[in-house]
């Protein structure tokens, strides 16, 4: 193809926005899985915010394809999505793992739920920054993975009084639901070190 055609038919895609659009989606998820919890929102509320995240995550994934020129590192683009997309996925495995497990809320999923929901607070924020002010979405992007490190240590807090009972089926069940949690704060941590990367470049 000769290269005028290729220029020619450039792209305007503005994939800051997709990525922001793709983790308040992620946000709202994580609200509603708080919802949840409180017994203020049912499962297919969950449920249609990841469906609508992912619909997110699928035009971006397009978008890459199609788009010649990208504004950032089309792999960082790529993985940064990924993060944020495993951050409501696994929020989203919990609903329904205590769906079919009949599971009741307690304070360790209600605590992890509230600081899932501000670590994907500050993503948003950051990834809001990411495009004209990338210092100030540094600051964000600090303030997930301390709240990244809190989720660990609530985390194994809960595994601590769990196991401290005698019902081994309550503590397997229990056990994986914390685990959704602890991974989907991971991959918080893991989407605010894709930030940080992408800002170096940046620089």
């Amino acid at each position: 193809m000769a290269l005028w055609k290729i220029f020619g038919n450039k792209r305007e895609v503005d994939f800051y926005e997709l990525l922001v659009e793709q983790s308040e989606k992620t946000l709202l998820g994580c609200k509603a899985l708080v919802k949840y919890l409180d017994n203020t929102a049912d499962h297919d509320e969950m449920s249609r915010l990841e469906q609508e995240a992912d619909d997110i995550r699928r035009i971006l994934i397009d978008e890459i394809n199609q788009t010649f020129l990208t504004p950032m590192d089309r792999e960082d683009i790529f993985t940064l999505s990924r993060a944020i997309d495993d951050v409501i996925d696994h929020a989203y495995n919990t609903v329904k793992e205590m769906e079919v497990f009949e599971v009741s809320a307690n304070e360790f999923l209600i605590k992890m739920a509230e600081l899932l929901v501000k670590g994907a607070e500050e993503l948003t924020n950051a990834i809001k920054h990411l495009k004209k002010n990338p210092n100030v979405a540094i600051e964000y992007v600090v303030r997930a993975k301390r709240l990244e490190n809190k989720m660990n240590d609530t985390f194994l807090a809960a595994l601590n009084q769990l196991f401290a009972g005698n019902n081994i089926r309550q503590m397997l069940i229990y056990r994986e639901i914390y685990r959704h949690f602890n991974r989907s704060a991971d991959r918080v941590d893991e989407a605010a070190n894709i930030i940080s990367d992408i800002v170096v470049k940046m620089g």
